[in-house]
């Protein structure tokens, strides 16, 4: 099952509350594994424009808090911006997820490293099944980006940012850049500044040795984050990209240097950060234009034209994928339902055997070794057709309702994972 909400469901001010920082995932994840009791698997994928819970056998604990998280940190019942999908489409949603089709930006490729980091953060309690769920979104990710021409061209955050500074200032050659933050997102936005003619500015709040590192190989010039409120009168675009819990970039700490710049200036600044870095309020001020990760919506879907082409292979690549994951889902289960049979049918006949040679007390070891031989071969001979009928099943994908029936024929206790999809709800 996956629990979650994205741009396609929320709007931004919702999405805010929602996310944790990387440093926070691996005690949330813990946390709910232990509200669960147990349960099979569980992972956790934030994102700026996405939160989502990957879960295996939740109980009815581990779904209830989650609810229950997401409700306290939104303020309000999270259930009208979320989604819920089950079985092969919750399996179908990360490959798409982690291959950028569920991306703001159509084939932005950060979404597959931001999906590797929220396996390894999750690692401890995403079990088995997850583990090899979130191998499969990797392997769909590399094969669409490496098979197809999804991932070429402006396919990121970012991107759209300079694509939509592009049309406010139509060149951008010797334009001055101010960028708030040192991570990923922050560093591709510099590149891509940089091969626009953009002279960057580079403002740190805790890494400055990173933000150092980062001019040393592009240029520009790196700054405390308190030396770059007064940047804002002096260049023509900011990018805002830092993990800051609440909006930094205020009129109390921008709008003196704003107003100073004069001669109807434009001041374009573009706020990528979730939670946003900006107050609404700064957009208000006269000529600055502001935009969120929302407003590249428009931006983005004015770029993905070509990339549209490349939609009928990668969507033919995520469902080889899921394929290839679901046949070792369905014949897990089999295996299992397999060996809880026979165990069984052992446990049935050591039982028989012993309560049947105690009444045979005059037998001799050696044919007593002869009995216990011809119950194995008879249990052998009675187990040889299902054993080979649920492994045939298992290829052909009737497996999981095949071996079901079994379990329930023998009263062999639990269900294998499931064939079908419930769909989303």
């Amino acid at each position: 099952m996956v629990i979650g909400l994205s741009h396609r469901t929320a709007p931004i001010e919702v999405r805010e509350r929602l996310t944790w920082p990387e440093r926070d995932v691996p005690q949330v994840v813990a946390d709910l594994a232990a509200a669960g009791g147990g349960a099979g698997g569980v992972a956790l994928l934030t994102t700026c424009n996405r939160t989502e819970f990957y879960l295996v056998d939740p109980g009815s604990p581990v779904v209830d808090e989650i609810w229950n998280r997401a409700a306290a940190r939104i303020g309000q019942p999270a259930d009208q911006y979320a989604y819920v999908l089950r079985d092969r489409d919750a399996a179908r949603h990360l490959l798409r997820v982690s291959s950028g089709l569920e991306s703001l930006v159509l084939g932005e490729s950060q979404i597959q490293g931001q999906v590797r980091e929220a396996w390894e953060m999750s690692k401890g309690v995403a079990g088995p099944i997850l583990h090899r769920l979130f191998q499969s979104a990797l392997s769909a990710g590399g094969r669409v980006r490496s098979e197809t021409s999804l991932g070429t061209g402006a396919a990121s955050v970012p991107s759209a940012c300079v694509d939509l500074a592009r049309k406010i200032f139509s060149d951008l050659t010797g334009r001055r850049g101010l960028v708030l933050g040192t991570g990923d997102m922050a560093e591709l936005a510099i590149t891509l500044l940089v091969g626009e003619g953009v002279l960057p500015v580079i403002a740190a709040h805790r890494n400055m040795d990173r933000a150092l590192q980062i001019v040393s190989r592009l240029g520009g010039q790196a700054v405390e984050l308190e030396a770059a409120w007064p940047l804002f009168g002096e260049v023509d675009l900011v990018v805002c990209s830092t993990a800051a819990p609440h909006a930094i970039v205020t009129p109390e700490r921008v709008g003196a240097a704003i107003r100073s710049r004069g001669n109807g200036r434009p001041l374009c600044v573009l706020d990528i950060a979730v939670p946003r870095d900006v107050s609404p309020d700064v957009g208000k001020l006269e000529n600055v234009f502001l935009y969120d990760i929302d407003d590249l919506q428009e931006v983005a879907a004015q770029a993905i034209g070509d990339r549209k082409r490349a939609l009928p292979v990668a969507e033919r690549i995520v469902d080889e994928e899921v394929e290839y994951f679901w046949e070792w889902y369905a014949g897990r289960g089999v295996v299992d339902s397999v060996r809880a049979l026979r165990d069984r049918m052992e446990e049935l006949r050591l039982a028989e055997l012993e309560r049947t040679l105690k009444r045979l007390g005059h037998l001799d070891p050696a044919d007593r070794e002869r009995v216990e031989q011809l119950t194995k071969s008879l249990m052998n001979k009675f187990l040889h057709s299902p054993t080979l009928k649920m492994r045939a099943a298992a290829g052909n994908g009737h497996g999981t309702q095949l071996a079901d029936t079994v379990r329930q024929l023998f009263d062999l206790g639990g269900v294998t994972p499931p064939e079908r999809s419930d769909g989303e709800s």
